[in-house]
């Protein structure tokens, strides 16, 4: 099946490589489910983009933005929209606020993350337990 575009595993294993000091730090409070018990993936593609972390059961987007992205609020509204009509919620964050403040951005995560339906439930199962 052709998606009309390729997966860029390449590019994301780079970018995962040469993480920004405010990624760094915010892997570091996402990564091993520390954040509700919720998996993260950093740097995953979806459709054309990659983003920089990616909950796929929570259909939850968490953008790290720099200063290049004050100049190109078109750009990232056209990707917020993409994302969003694919299921996915985006959230987004300054690399100064992770750096000074990682513990306050952890908890708006953990807010967004609380105030989410939870995914459908798993089909009940068969036989007396």
């Amino acid at each position: 099946m052709d998606k009309g575009y390729k997966r860029p595993t390449a590019l994301s294993r780079e970018l995962r490589l040469n993480a920004t000091p405010a990624e760094r730090a915010l892997w570091a409070q996402l990564s091993a489910r520390k954040v509700s018990g919720v998996r993260f993936n950093r740097q995953f593609p979806i459709g054309p983009f990659i983003c920089d972390f990616v909950s796929r059961s929570a259909r939850l987007v968490i953008e790290v933005d720099g200063g290049q992205h004050a100049v190109d609020v078109e750009k990232d509204q056209a990707r917020t929209a993409f994302l969003q009509s694919q299921g996915y919620r985006v959230i987004r964050f300054w690399n100064n606020d992770v750096l000074k403040r990682v513990e306050g951005v952890v908890s708006e995560i953990k807010l967004v993350l609380a105030d989410m339906p939870s995914p459908s439930p798993s089909r009940k199962r068969e036989g007396d337990w």
